[in-house]
């Protein structure tokens, strides 16, 4: 995992910049000898900005980047004139990204469009210039606003990939094969287990020149929701999915049973997650014939759309395009 470019967790401190002060200055020129307060506001400092990219799918370029600091506010001047404004640091990243306070555990921010702009850590306030507190009894006032301090914190930034389909299942259960058959994505597939380490993102091509994305996860094994295997580290990525596709191979002993280890497995991790459409493929069955196809569905949950697919040799592959699209837009 050295090696991997798939980033979807670091931790930054981010430091806004302080505002800038303002001038206690009072008017001179060679007409004007004593002259009433004309000093400007200070500039504002600088905000840590986020901003949604959609050609990014990863926090790879943040890893080593780990203190974010923004410019300070410049100071006011005479003549009324106001400070320039601290330059802002904005961080693109990619849709899907949540901000949490790294001390509370608070969310902070969430980017979900591309180019959305949120303001992580705002910049410290211009202090006024000695302009603003002349008064009848206090004409020349000597005195002039401070800027404020800007903010420093420690945010954790995690991604939660955005896709229309989730692929569920237990470690070979054929959920990379589906993703490199459906579309262009090419994950890595080999007959042992957890040969996916990483999320994968697919674009899957449906008729009429529509299309879905597709997200293939780490294979669940019981526990997962506690730690064990890769759950925890990947089970937040579907959170995002709108409907989740659950993949049994048609050789496990009971079918109903797994489906109900990793249905169990999301409930724990997060409860609302049993709120999202779910379908059921059977894969691996191009070894199966109609009528023992037909003894296996009764004994499958009730109620679940299913379909029994074969990605090698593409049997009911249209099928389940059909079933996803018509889940995705019921």
């Amino acid at each position: 995992m050295a090696s991997s470019n798939f980033i979807d967790y670091v931790k930054i401190n981010s430091r806004s910049g302080h505002g800038g002060g303002g001038s206690a200055h009072l008017h001179r020129d060679k007409k004007t000898a004593k002259g009433g307060p004309d000093g400007g506001d200070g500039g504002r400092g600088g905000h840590v900005i986020l901003k949604g990219n959609s050609q990014l799918w990863t926090l790879l370029h943040l890893q080593y980047r780990k203190h974010i600091i923004a410019e300070n506010g410049h100071n006011g001047g005479p003549s009324h004139s106001s400070g320039a404004q601290g330059e802002d640091q904005i961080l693109e990243v990619p849709l899907g990204t949540v901000a949490r306070n790294a001390e509370t555990g608070e969310l902070m921010c969430e980017i979900t469009e591309d180019g959305q702009e949120i303001i992580l850590t705002p910049g410290g306030r211009g202090g006024l210039g000695n302009a603003h507190f002349k008064s009848p009894t206090n004409q020349t006032p000597r005195y002039a606003q401070p800027g404020e301090e800007g903010r420093e914190e420690w945010v954790i930034l995690e991604l939660k990939l955005l896709a229309d389909v989730g692929l569920v299942g237990f470690p070979n259960a054929g959920k990379s094969t589906l993703l490199s058959v459906v579309s262009a994505a090419k994950p890595k597939i080999a007959n042992y287990a957890f040969t996916t380490l990483e999320p994968n993102l697919g674009v899957v091509a449906y008729r009429d020149y529509r299309s879905f994305v597709m997200a293939d996860i780490p294979g669940i094994i019981e526990g997962a929701s506690e730690g064990k295997g890769l759950g925890l580290r990947f089970l937040r990525h579907i959170e995002r999915n709108s409907i989740l596709l659950f993949m049994v191979s048609c050789e496990s002993a009971d079918i109903a049973k797994e489906y109900d280890i990793l249905l169990n497995e999301l409930q724990t991790f997060n409860p609302e997650l049993l709120d999202k459409k779910r379908l059921l493929a059977i894969t691996k069955s191009d070894m199966l014939d109609e009528e023992l196809e037909n003894e296996m569905r009764k004994t499958l949950p009730d109620g679940l759309p299913t379909v029994f697919i074969s990605s090698v040799t593409g049997k009911n592959i249209p099928q389940l395009k059909d079933m996803i699209w018509n889940a995705l837009n019921s």
